[in-house]
């Protein structure tokens, strides 16, 4: 844990310089080589880096996505190794280290270190004191139809050398906070990793206890086939999909579509469209606590419906059971059959399910007594595997928080009031 005065005991009196970016570094915008020239985007071998680099591959970057010749290099010039890139239009304050030759997108302003400050910064602070900037840039943008970043105020932000009449102290401080900054976002990255495995543990968990209670000897329970056990049919929407008039407006509804449909059984809170009053009539209206199934997409998520909905064509609708079956072990059942076709799939999504195959799927029936107790223990894993998956964001979120707080304190230098 970081004491409070952690900052005072590190800096023990020493004095705080500060210089703003536009002393710091040389500053230069981003840009997109010509798409008509097939030669720069060919056999390229110079990183050219987006937004998406960032977003797949992190904010420590030494190669990109995409590459560009170099015939697309404006006067032959790269933006040097060791060099920040920052958002100061679109998704504003998104920041990177990178640590090759390279150029960027126009969508990126880049810092790169003057000559007289290679010795006196340490790059891996400045990046780590780019997070105050990202936090500056969000609240000093630009009024108009794209979002920019104030650029005169943006010049004039200011960066921190303690210690500056001792070069070689200022480096060991600042090397001092990058090395506790490291150390404490590969715990927090640690942490969330173990957080995500023990879902993904009590999910394998649930499975293998899920199958086991479905496991029957020979003879032990009566077989049938999905068509003898239930009555289905397909959801409805009037065609062409998007027009305006099919959706909200009085007396809209609930319209549920694939996306609609949870991991755990359930519909969410509020469905992504609601169906006009108009179109209605020409869907398929399920009342609260019908069996659902998805048939396309992401096919095989399972609900029991918690409120009165109309559903899309995309979705199997359960109407009425010919066999005496307890609701929540059919919906149980379905899902292990889905996870079963998954497997065979070998991990991959099913693409598709035509209508016979889905009718063929084989459902176990044991006595009610039996369904019930089934049920019963279905429901206590179900619970905890919910709970973990809801607290799960919750905690990386916190840990995010705390990380940030501390990053914060670390980064926070004493400044003379003018």
């Amino acid at each position: 844990m970081i004491k409070a005065n952690f900052m005072d005991e590190l800096l023990d009196g020493v004095d705080v310089e500060w210089k703003t970016i536009s002393e710091i570094f040389h500053l230069r915008n981003g840009y997109t080589p010509s798409k008509s020239k097939k030669e720069y985007w060919e056999d390229g071998t110079i990183p050219w880096f987006r937004m998406e680099d960032i977003r797949v591959n992190g904010k420590i970057l030494n190669n990109s996505l995409q590459k560009v010749s170099k015939s697309a290099v404006k006067a032959g010039k790269l933006f040097p190794a060791n060099s920040i890139i920052i958002a100061t239009s679109a998704t504003i304050g998104e920041h990177a280290l990178i640590t090759v030759p390279y150029l960027s997108n126009q969508r990126f302003t880049n810092l790169s270190l003057k000559e007289d400050y290679i010795e006196i910064f340490d790059i891996n602070f400045l990046f780590y004191y780019c997070f105050l900037l990202a936090d500056w840039c969000k609240k000093n943008t630009t009024v108009s139809s794209f979002a920019s970043v104030d650029m005169d105020g943006f010049r004039k932000f200011e960066f921190p050398i303690p210690c500056p009449d001792n070069p070689e102290k200022s480096l060991a401080i600042q090397a001092k906070i990058v090395r506790i900054l490291d150390d404490f976002k590969m715990l927090t990255a640690e942490l969330t990793a173990e957080l995500a495995l023990e879902l993904t543990s009590r999910k394998k968990q649930y499975n293998y206890y899920r199958d086991k209670l479905f496991t029957f000897e020979e003879g032990e329970v009566e077989w049938k086939s999905l068509g003898e056990v239930a009555k289905f049919r397909r959801g409805s929407f009037p065609q062409p999909y998007g027009k305006d008039e099919w959706y909200d407006g009085d007396g809209a509804m609930p319209f549920v579509q694939v996306v609609d449909v949870g991991e755990d059984m359930r519909l969410v809170q509020n469905t992504k469209n609601k169906i006009s009053k108009l179109a209605q009539p020409k869907s398929v209206f399920v009342k609260e606590g019908t069996v659902i199934v998805t048939l396309q997409g992401s096919i095989g998520r399972v609900a029991i419906t918690q409120y009165d909905c109309y559903v899309d064509r995309t979705l199997a609708i359960f109407e009425s059971f010919l066999v005496k079956i307890n609701k929540k072990y059919f919906a149980y059942q379905l899902q292990a059959k889905f996870a079963i076709e998954k497997d065979k799939a070998r991990g991959s999504t099913i693409k598709t399910i035509t209508k016979e195959e889905f009718t063929k799927f084989l459902i176990p029936i044991p006595p009610l007594t039996e369904q019930e107790r089934i049920v019963s223990i279905l429901d206590k894993f179900d619970a905890l595997t919910i709970s973990i998956t809801e607290g799960l964001p919750r905690e990386i979120e916190l840990r995010e928080k705390q990380y940030e707080y501390y990053r914060n304190m670390l980064l926070s230098f004493p400044k003379e009031e003018v």
